[in-house]
């Protein structure tokens, strides 16, 4: 139940518990093709363009999710040289340049203020390996919270979530850094199971009714959540793009308010599998599994979060 379940797809992770920061390396050595959706207004990315229809590359050798908001963006150029002296990249004239895109959430504010650099991002390269990676306050999760609509005090400590789902011959599988504003909620059930904490009492406040009532949707600025979907079937492009698209409304049923202003929520696809790209209908079943796997990576996000920063995490109360 985890996205290494795809054939082809690693994971490692670094992590910082005293900066409490981190990031994670998801590593496809034989290149994967990449898309990418960006739906939140404020994001902290590199490479997203080079993963869109158009252009002359169209596999990646490494995803990395990285805390340290625009400074964790370092971490990429540690995951392309641990890849670089494996011989792991795109052949630009003899000379390998490995692919890694990167996005990265904001959590400075909690722990010393510390980022990943260059060399904690070789070390999650590194540690990558196809068996199912920790959850919780680990890698890019480490320093992650949900549930600040009252100010960063208020939040729930969460972390990095993964899921798969499989149909058939068909796996897709997904990794989310939950590090939302908004709560994050059971769609089964409607019940907040991590988020804003209310000021005076034992429960949480439900952030989208703060936020109706007039409050700030962007109080901390500290928001935004990161997913990885992979899927061991053909994609091209065009697909991959589309797939990431679609697997956002993993996180818009599972986080709420999601998409803001203040959000750099960012989801890459990555396309593992050989052979002809799937029709309409097969793509329309892989958009729904990856929406399910989205959906179950956030979720686990929260519910393997420990507590940590002064903070409490879902399953602590």
């Amino acid at each position: 139940d985890a996205i290494t379940d795809v054939a082809g797809i690693e994971v490692g992770h670094a992590t910082d518990l005293e900066g409490l920061t981190g990031c994670t390396a998801v590593v496809c050595r034989a290149g994967a093709v990449v898309g990418v959706d960006v739906r939140g207004a404020a994001p902290g990315t590199r490479e997203t363009d080079l993963c869109r229809p158009g252009t002359l590359v169209q596999r990646a050798h490494a995803v990395v999710l990285s805390g340290g908001s625009a400074f964790g963006l370092e971490a990429a150029s540690g995951v392309m040289r641990h890849l670089a002296e494996a011989g792991i990249g795109f052949d630009a004239g003899g000379i390998v340049v490995p692919i890694v895109p990167a996005a990265v959430i904001f959590d400075l504010s909690i722990g010393r203020v510390a980022w990943p650099d260059a060399e904690m991002g070789g070390r999650a390269a590194a540690a990558a390996s196809a068996s199912a990676p920790e959850q919780g306050c680990v890698g890019a999760g480490t320093g992650a919270t949900v549930g600040k609509a009252l100010g960063p005090g208020r939040a729930t400590k969460a972390g990095i979530g993964t899921a798969s789902v499989r149909a058939g011959d068909t796996t897709v599988g997904a990794l989310v850094v939950a590090n939302a504003g908004g709560d994050v909620v059971d769609p089964r059930t409607g019940t907040i199971v991590a988020g804003t904490r209310h000021p005076t009492e034992e429960r949480y406040a439900d952030s989208v009714a703060l936020v109706r009532g007039g409050g700030d949707p962007g109080r901390a600025l500290e928001q935004t959540t990161l997913a990885v979907v992979a899927t061991d079937a053909p994609l091209t492009v065009e697909q991959a793009n589309h797939l990431a698209a679609v697997a956002h409304d993993g996180l818009a049923r599972a986080i709420r308010p999601v998409h803001t202003m203040f959000d750099g929520d960012t989801i890459f696809a990555l396309a593992t599998g050989d052979g002809p790209p799937p029709g309409p209908e097969a793509l329309t079943r892989l958009g729904v599994l990856a929406v399910e796997a989205v959906e179950r990576a956030t979720l686990n996000a929260v519910r393997f979060a420990t507590p940590a920063g002064g903070l409490p995490a879902a399953a602590a109360g």
